[in-house]
């Protein structure tokens, strides 16, 4: 079991799907920078597509996501409408450099259109980019999952889905509003695999309301019984300042952090001994699965989507909050949908902020991202910390070691090592040496 050191967690920082992380958007990067960085594409780039559906047909409390409810019809047509109209916006500026390999739906719910409307907008973005075969993925929620879905999923090619469990413990689903029966789980999984799709992921959480370290075990023994080929386990933030829906959660209810750091552990210790491996600090695959296969080989990368085996380096977000990563500049879409739709449907690109990446950034990123996936980085990084010692506390207490010439987060350090990754992050420095001052 790993050990708990409650000082060297005190301090929050980011889950770094991206760097510079959101927080240091702005709105001197938009669509102006957005434009010239599609135009200087090379021909023939990967690309990599995400699409971002920002509607459930009900929402969860705890959802720290941009999404709202469907409700009318009416609604979900106008979005559609809008996204098309960025897509086919994007797709003429790009002017057909570049060559879709990877297109991802989330959100939100995917499923809270419905399977035609899913089937018509792939084909418009296939037609729109020449895409030919690229792999697939789609997050689903299985309260809305139909077998309409699964053909659909099947006749279009999806490689992968996954699939929003959270927790299987009836009083934890009733404490984050998102009530749906184990059925529903296992009727979804036999589904999509009846119809060939065997990658199946899991979301799960722990640090819910009301969950116990009993009831996290449960989960995880009803999940390995299912057999997804890949889990991940994310840590419940709660920010009912921030996501005003989180406030119907009660947060006398939420684990402590002793509680939490047990939970974690607890998964870590379940899943690998189940034979799963892990990646990161947060996801755990089959080893037949290609997120375990780029592990092994060194292949794993960080992105939006959390750890992920896909290799390109222009992501082309679409959507209302939607991020895109092209080379030197982070940007995100309009996140208001409205707004979203009102400048789309004036031909306006929607981009509204974002982030340049300098030389000296660029390189942090890069070890921030070999720490949190492949746990080590040449040590020659350590010239980039703003002290000499400040390793020194992770090193005494065998969470890093040096070996090799790399720095190499151990075993026991896995559940430290965004702590360890912030640590060469110069506007988290910058943020408190300002405090300070």
């Amino acid at each position: 079991m790993w050990s708990y050191y409650p000082e060297l967690l005190a301090k929050p920082v980011p889950r770094y799907t991206s760097y510079p992380t959101a927080v240091e958007f702005n709105s001197s990067c938009g669509a102006e920078e957005y434009v010239r960085a599609l135009r200087d594409i090379p021909p023939g780039t990967a690309l990599s597509l995400y699409v971002h559906i920002p509607y459930c047909q009900s929402i969860c409390w705890y959802c720290g996501c941009n999404t709202g409810a469907a409700g009318k019809i009416q609604r979900l047509t106008a979005y559609l409408e809008a996204l098309e109209s960025e897509i086919a916006l994007i797709g003429r500026l790009l002017g057909g450099r570049g060559k879709v390999r990877h297109i991802a739906f989330g959100g939100g719910s995917p499923n809270a259109i419905t399977a035609v409307e899913f089937v018509r907008l792939l084909d418009r973005i296939t037609t729109i980019f020449e895409a030919g075969i690229p792999q697939i993925s789609v997050e689903l929620d299985p309260r809305g999952f139909t077998s309409e879905w699964a053909l659909a999923m099947a006749a279009s090619n999806v490689g992968r889905v996954s699939l929003g469990v959270q927790t299987f413990a009836p009083h934890v689903q009733e404490a984050i509003g998102r009530v749906q029966p184990l059925a529903d789980i296992e009727k979804a999984v036999s589904a999509l695999r009846l119809r060939g799709i065997d990658s199946i992921n899991f979301d799960l959480m722990y640090g819910l309301p009301k969950q116990s370290l009993q009831d996290l075990d449960e989960t995880l023994v009803q999940a390995i019984r299912l057999r997804p080929s890949r889990i991940s386990l994310f840590g419940y933030a709660h920010m009912p300042d921030m996501i005003a829906r989180q406030r119907r959660i009660d947060g006398e209810n939420l684990p402590d952090a002793e509680l939490r750091f047990a939970q974690s552990a607890l998964g870590y210790e379940r899943l690998t001994q189940a034979g799963y491996v892990a990646i990161g600090f947060d996801h755990f695959a089959l080893p037949t699965d290609t997120l375990a296969i780029a592990a092994e080989e060194g292949r794993v990368h960080r992105n939006f989507q959390g750890f992920t085996d896909d290799p390109n380096d222009v992501l082309l977000g679409f959507g209302a909050s939607a991020i895109s990563h092209l080379p030197g500049i982070l940007l995100q879409n309009e996140k208001n949908v409205g707004r979203y739709r009102s400048m789309v449907s004036s031909n306006q690109v929607a981009t509204v902020r974002g982030v340049g990446i300098d030389e000296e950034t660029r390189k942090r990123g890069v070890i921030i991202e070999s720490l949190l996936c492949q746990g080590q980085v040449h040590a020659g990084a350590s010239r980039m910390l703003p002290q000499a010692d400040i390793l020194d506390i992770f090193e005494e207490k065998e969470l890093i070691c040096r070996r090799d010439g790399k720095l190499v987060i151990t075993e026991a350090g896995r559940p430290y090592a965004r702590h360890i990754a912030s640590l060469f992050d110069q506007f988290r420095s910058q943020q408190e040496t300002a405090a300070a001052a």
